[in-house]
């Protein structure tokens, strides 16, 4: 893999993202122990192996059974990584001839695989995010104070600016975040481009985060913010609301992100929890 804003809600906040390291991409992926599953594993030496020039461009890569052999895992396990790297076009299947590869590096777009809140570190670790704009803003939109469980008339911090990452020269991302009241004096994150703010919250005013909720939606990319991201107005787009809970319930931080749909996807692992023996 996960990894949109609002614009007047609208202006909200907006993600766009791009091509990224494969490595990253599969590093990314974890399971709920913290601790990357087999096929992931497998993907990643396939990944390094043919970065290394190990198998060239053109070349094949070992078949499923030779795979299965030389690393002593099931067929189930070799097909799923063998997924990763066709999904980040580093090699194609062809019948008859084999997995064939295609690129030392991936294509298409930037893949978010979130899990776990930390995963959000990582996340952030591989991307700068630059700073457009820094103000509060007294909330006055109905939808907006909705979004933000506030009332009219309340002051909250409100920061503009796009995502990045060294691998793409267009933005990931745009984005408008939200900071209620309490922590509207926060500092430093100017100087920390690849520390999540909410990060900073927990630093500054000894809150903690115990919860993060995400809701997502397709729109059509918004004019301005196309500029913004170099993408094509009223192109597929999806809007991205993340909010930041403490322990009380309450929201301490809310970002709203818009990514044009060529430049990012969003994958989840649900693993089934079992009760009895």
């Amino acid at each position: 893999m996960s990894p949109l804003a609002t614009h007047d809600v609208a202006p909200l906040a907006n993600q766009a993202a791009r091509p990224v390291n494969p490595s990253s991409c599969v590093q990314k992926m974890v399971n709920v122990l913290g601790q990357p599953p087999h096929y992931l594993q497998l993907a990643q030496t396939l990944i390094n192996e043919i970065q290394s020039g190990r198998f060239p461009v053109g070349t094949t890569i070992p078949t499923e059974f030779e795979l299965c052999e030389q690393f002593g895992v099931s067929r189930s396990t070799v097909r799923e990584a063998v997924k990763q790297l066709v999904q980040l076009g580093m090699v194609m299947r062809q019948a008859g001839i084999g997995t064939t590869v295609k690129s030392a590096n991936s294509e298409g777009s930037y893949r978010q695989v979130m899990q776990q809140l930390n995963d959000l570190h990582r996340y952030t670790a591989d991307t700068v995010l630059k700073l457009l704009r820094k103000d509060t803003v007294e909330l006055a939109d109905p939808v907006l104070c909705a979004m933000l469980n506030a009332k009219p008339g309340e002051t909250w911090l409100h920061l503009e600016g796009v995502r990045r990452s060294p691998e793409s020269a267009d933005p990931i991302y745009h984005t408008e975040v939200y900071i209620q009241p309490a922590f509207r004096s926060l500092t430093g994150f100017e100087n920390e481009p690849h520390t999540p703010i909410y990060t900073f919250i927990e630093r500054q005013f000894g809150e903690q985060i115990a919860q993060v909720q995400q809701e997502i939606r397709s729109i059509a990319l918004p004019a301005d913010i196309a500029k913004i991201v170099n993408a094509k107005a009223r192109s597929p787009a999806l809007w991205l609301l993340r909010r930041y809970f403490n322990k009380r319930g309450e929201i301490v931080e809310a970002a709203i992100s818009i990514h044009p749909a060529d430049r990012f996807s969003y994958s989840e692992t649900f693993q089934r929890g079992w009760s009895g023996a």
